[in-house]
């Protein structure tokens, strides 16, 4: 089975090119913006064609939230019609195709875990260009799978964890936004749980939301990174209207994960366990 993984220098990526290290049993192709620019959508069928995969994990997007704002264009090409040509390919070549979608696809006024089937309706431009893609996905290929997961980080880019640790070994004192509700999601749990899904004996084909268990804000979160790196650093709670952003941020973005774990058998891992795991590995890189 060849298996294509776009965006394979993300965070996503990344773990799971760790993961294929482990699994010959696969023969796995990484792209990134190099190999397969998504915005030339011309090329896309090309590329598709030359390499023929069986199963596609498309983990690249326009993921810039305020520049988004400004730059729709490019983020509706990566993230919406660049999925609408990889859909139509999954379809008609009958590759199976798992796609990463967020939480920003919804508008935040929930007040209880939002399930598959909730209410989409994005506050940004981001949230609006997934929402296309997801639709995309939906509407060409039928077999597809749909993961939308939140508050990504790991020990591969850019995201909260590194950047708490960078501030918080050079800060004496932080402010951190406490009104905006979720649950983080370790990169190499959602790629394992991607390994396991497309190893299942049954393709179910779908949305499915992945995170980690708990319900916390930012705040809670920066604590939980101050006490595994063992930080000296006091965290002030903070409003968002703190820190003005271009786009505007969900403020309750908790998914219900029951659905992954009931049809794939999934273990959804507290996020405190991941966010230990992950940092011990950053400090074991130093």
């Amino acid at each position: 089975m060849k298996i294509l993984v776009t965006g394979g220098n993300g965070q996503v990526g990344s773990e799971l090119k760790e993961i294929s290290f482990q699994n010959n049993s696969y023969k796995w192709f990484f792209s990134d913006i190099s190999e397969f620019d998504l915005t030339n959508l011309d090329k896309i069928q090309v590329f598709l064609d030359n390499v023929n995969p069986d199963v596609i994990i498309n983990c690249a997007a326009y993921t810039d939230v305020d520049n988004a704002e400004k730059e729709f264009e490019l983020a509706e090409i990566i993230n919406s019609k660049a999925v609408d040509k990889i859909s139509k390919w999954s379809s008609k070549n009958n590759s199976k195709l798992i796609h990463l979608s967020t939480d920003y696809v919804f508008d935040g006024n929930s007040s209880i875990p939002l399930s598959e089937e909730a209410k989409t309706c994005p506050l940004n431009i981001y949230g609006k260009t997934k929402l296309h893609g997801e639709i995309s996905c939906l509407n060409n290929d039928s077999n597809s799978i749909i993961i939308r997961t939140s508050w990504v980080y790991s020990q591969y880019g850019k995201n909260f964890v590194k950047t708490m640790q960078n501030l918080m070994s050079k800060s004496k004192t932080i402010n951190i936004v406490k009104d905006q509700i979720g649950s983080p999601t370790y990169a190499k749990d959602l790629a394992y749980a991607i390994v396991h899904i497309i190893s299942h004996n049954k393709w179910v084909p779908g949305i499915f939301h992945f995170s980690n268990e708990g319900e916390i804000s930012w705040f809670d979160f920066a604590k939980s990174v101050k006490k595994y790196f063992d930080f000296n650093v006091k965290i002030n709670p903070v409003l968002s209207s703190f820190f003005p952003t271009i786009a505007k941020r969900p403020t309750y973005s908790l998914l219900d994960k029951t659905k992954i774990s009931k049809t794939y058998g999934i273990n959804i891992k507290k996020y405190e366990f991941s966010l230990e795991k992950c940092i011990k590995i950053i400090k074991d890189e130093k």
